[in-house]
């Protein structure tokens, strides 16, 4: 009897001991699989109902089968990969290499018995990359593609040895979307906006990214060195690693470039959180601003695009000195005796600049260029003057500094036939001719679900609603020929007969020339169609006309403009409308302005109105 009573304790003991340890694994697992840091390397998020959510979508990316949907069964998972006894030591190493930046923290933090990471083929890509520090790349807004209209950001991995000369041979990391080949424009950002593209990073040379957006796109390039030591750097590559596994839908709007550069440059520490903010969108222009905030950002350097240095260097010669240029690149002789020794450098400067560039825009043949490229190379080298041409100034702002990317607004609406109202207006994104133009680029407008409503003794009533209001107002010079364009989609009221103000859906698109300097005085005429439905018209009609437009800088925080349009329309009512506005906005600092305008529209009856709005950028 004693000895069964000893058996009987002994193996209670061993019972309870086991069931403790695993309560104790549990619990840790628990724990573990609800740290921050974790939840950042699975990239999960939670949704509209508070259920948690990886953004990757990939099943690549996940060692458990529920991993997408539950942080701890990928954490189980990821232990049972990487240390379980039933695994071969192969496919635990296999396990390891794939996922080095989940093992490192692991094993730093809670797993300490676990081996050295030994992955050559990790060891051998991060001794080809040599990372000392990385830079983010800030391609200025590119209007004719409808995924880099707001910008764009990539980061620059820069090596140990790497200097200014050895930059554009650094690698480049860059998010994107993979879009079908054979879809059209309208598709594409039809696609884009409902994250119908797979969206992946990728890692090239940065010349080649330099190339795309400074020598083709012709935008300007902000690099902003980041403030992260050696050692965060390298949590940021293991990362990227790891990305290599992963696909995510792509949204231009919200889990976009920035967005997804944002997620991965929040590896570098522990409590560093750059993303929980931007829940519906992420401007390009707003996550820079971020990290300017975490402290993050050191002083931008500017490189200025190909036609941006084109363009300067064409205002500091004369009249004749461009025709001489010009006649350079048709391949015409320099008069002799006309031009002095500097006068002629910056000509032929200019030639080959201008060519250069024209091989780049055009694509043109190589084997007929490249010799006359060496020839104005040639006979620019026998001057033995320094180069009369200045490089580009800096501008004043870079675009962290802009105003915020979303707008709101509250004011009056004083009407000559109808009732005063209350005004409130709400921008999802971005910038209007009229906004302080500092950090943005001249000549463009980006409004993205700008909404505004009016209130007053009758109710609450809808006055606009536009889905997308861009216009591209590239001014023609010396130097571009451009075209300028707009596209607007969505519903605002007009007035109807007695005035009354009624609703009209419509679709407008417009083509034309803008001249002047954006950031002076400027002005546009545009051809202009208009589809165009609702209470306003018997069905569908059709209009067509001109607009035209004003622009002017006054002071440096004040923007006046004065706009008009016609169009002749099918409807039987109403053969014609036309509409005249002056509108003023004064910058009362980097994120608080007030805007007044005066407009008069005619659709069936004649409407003034006059408003006065305090706006507010966030």
């Amino acid at each position: 009897m004693k000895y069964i009573l000893l058996i009987f304790i002994l193996f209670s003991k061993l019972v309870f001991s086991s069931s403790s340890q695993e309560h104790t694994l549990g619990a840790l697992e628990k724990i573990l699989s609800e740290k921050p840091y974790w939840l950042k390397l699975g990239h999960y998020k939670k949704g509209l109902y508070g259920f948690v959510e990886s953004e990757v979508d990939d099943p690549r990316f996940f060692l458990s089968k529920n991993g997408k949907f539950s942080p701890i069964d990928e954490l189980k998972a990821s232990i049972h990969a990487f240390s379980s006894e039933q695994l071969s030591q192969t496919e635990k190493a296999q396990s390891r290499c794939k996922f080095p930046a989940r093992y490192t923290w692991l094993k730093k933090h809670y797993y300490k018995h676990w081996p050295d990471l030994d992955c050559p083929e990790l060891i051998k890509w991060k001794s080809t990359i040599n990372p000392m520090g990385l830079t983010l790349v800030f391609p200025t807004a590119f209007m004719n593609s409808p995924s880099s209209m707001f910008g764009h950001t990539l980061l620059r991995i820069d090596a140990k040895d790497q200097t200014r000369s050895k930059e554009l041979v650094a690698f480049a990391v860059n998010f994107a979307a993979e879009p079908d080949s054979t879809d059209n424009a309208a598709l594409y950002a039809l696609k884009g906006l409902v994250g119908s593209y797979p969206g992946k990073f990728t890692l090239m040379p940065y010349y080649r990214k330099v190339r795309e957006y400074s020598d083709i796109e012709s935008r300007d390039i902000w690099e902003y060195p980041l403030n992260f030591d050696e050692s965060q750097v390298q949590r940021i590559l293991l990362h990227l690693w790891e990305m290599q596994q992963a696909t995510f839908d792509y949204y231009f709007i919200s889990e976009n470039c920035s967005y997804q550069l944002l997620s991965l440059l929040q590896l570098a520490k522990e409590d560093l959180d750059l993303t929980s903010e931007f829940n519906f969108k992420a401007i390009p222009s707003d996550t820079v601003a971020v990290l300017r905030d975490s402290e993050l950002l050191e002083q931008p350097k500017y490189r200025p695009a190909f036609g941006t240095k084109l363009h300067h260097y064409a205002g500091q010669l004369s009249f004749q000195g461009l025709n001489a240029a010009k006649g350079l690149i048709r391949g015409e002789k320099l008069p002799v005796g006309v031009f002095s020794e500097k006068q002629t450098a910056a000509i032929y400067e200019l030639a080959y600049e201008w060519l250069n560039f024209n091989y780049h825009e055009n694509a043109l043949n190589r084997g007929e260029i490249a010799p006359r490229l060496r020839s104005l190379l040639y006979e620019r080298s026998k001057l033995k003057v320094s180069s009369p041409l200045l490089p580009p100034p800096r501008p004043l702002a870079s675009p962290e500094l802009g105003h915020g990317s979303s707008r709101i607004g509250v004011g009056e609406n004083y009407y000559k036939y109808g009732q005063q109202s209350l005004n409130m207006s709400y921008r999802l994104a971005y910038h209007d001719l009229l906004d302080a133009p500092a950090g943005f680029i001249g000549g463009a407008k980006i409004g993205f679900f700008d909404i505004s409503a009016i209130s007053n003794a009758s109710g609450l009533y809808l006055d606009q609603l536009y889905l997308i209001d861009a216009m591209s107002l590239a001014p023609d010079n010396t130097v571009f020929d451009s075209w300028s364009w707009k596209m607007k989609l969505g519903f605002e009221r007009q007035p109807d007969i007695d005035s009354k103000r009624v609703g009209r859906v419509f679709a407008e698109a417009g083509y034309g020339k803008s001249i002047g300097d954006p950031q002076l005085l400027h002005g546009y005429i545009l051809g202009t169609v208009a589809v165009n439905g609702g209470d306003i018209s018997q069905g569908i009609n059709i209009g067509a006309g001109f607009e035209a437009g004003v622009t002017w800088q006054i002071s440096e925080g004040d923007r006046i403009s004065l706009s008009g349009r016609w169009l002749a329309l099918s409807d039987s009512n109403s053969h014609k409308q036309h509409e005249l506005a002056i509108r003023w906005n004064t910058s009362l600092s980097q994120n608080w302005s007030v805007r007044a305008e005066v407009i008069q529209q005619n659709w069936h009856s004649q409407e003034r109105a006059a408003k006065l709005l305090l706006l507010y950028y966030f």
